[in-house]
């Protein structure tokens, strides 16, 4: 929805890969963004500002939201992913599993908890980025895949308190999409893009854009009557799972 008063969205993880394509195609829809990430963005577009957030810490989280005054969307896309064995673990085994949980799940909590006061009736989005590992699971990345599926839960349940506003909260659950996370997990299972992308039956790896152009849509007036919802975007990956 272009024209009329400027919309201002926040997108954590803003600074590269699908939140950094999330950002540009909102400015390219006509909303003021901030990029809140731990990690400056160069180059910055017309319309995109960039506030350092570390999503884990709350009082940070809180201050943020505060010195916005108004919002109308929330891209919850700031995530962070690692292999864990099965076997008992150790000191830092314990530590990727917090700092997982904390970054994909608590994270979004504390945003979206802090936009919901902010967010106007009718009209305010909240987005979160899951993944497909939000609905179904691999054996190698228990964190990651208990994070992104309370983050569809969280969904679930943030789009039933805030539905009586007119509120809607959903959730995008991309498969492997090219980016340089997907690199290293190619990497760390020892598989290359191509082989990737032949598991996928539409045989190919979505871009970072194809999240973008989902999240522009769920932000948009048209989709006004959908909410709660996973919509995964992976080639067709989770039809059969």
């Amino acid at each position: 929805m272009k024209g009329g008063a400027t919309r201002l969205a926040v997108v954590t993880g803003g600074a590269r890969g699908i939140g950094l394509a999330i950002a540009r195609r909102l400015v390219a829809e006509g909303f003021a963004v901030v990029a809140a990430s731990r990690t400056p963005v160069s180059d910055l577009p017309a319309g995109m500002t960039h506030a350092r957030l570390d999503v884990t810490d709350r009082a940070a989280v809180a201050a943020l939201f505060a010195g916005l005054g108004k919002l109308d969307l929330l891209v919850n896309n700031a995530g962070l992913a690692g292999g864990q064995g099965s076997d008992a673990g150790d000191d830092a085994d314990d530590a990727l599993w917090h700092a997982i949980l904390a970054t994909n799940l608590t994270g979004a909590w504390y945003c979206s908890r802090a936009a919901l006061a902010r967010l106007p009736a009718r009209t305010g989005r909240i987005v979160n980025i899951a993944s497909v590992l939000g609905l179904r699971g691999v054996a190698d990345q228990p964190a990651y895949v208990a994070a992104k599926h309370g983050l569809v839960g969280l969904t679930r349940a943030m789009a039933m308190q805030a539905a009586p506003r007119g509120i809607t909260v959903n959730a995008i659950c991309p498969g492997w999409v090219d980016t340089a996370m997907a690199a290293r997990r190619y990497a760390e299972i020892g598989i290359t893009a191509a082989q990737a992308a032949a598991g996928i039956p539409t045989g190919r790896v979505a871009s970072p854009a194809e999240v973008a152009d989902i999240v522009a849509f769920l932000a948009g007036p048209g989709a006004g009557s959908i909410t709660g919802q996973a919509i995964a975007v992976d080639g067709g990956s989770s039809a059969h799972a």
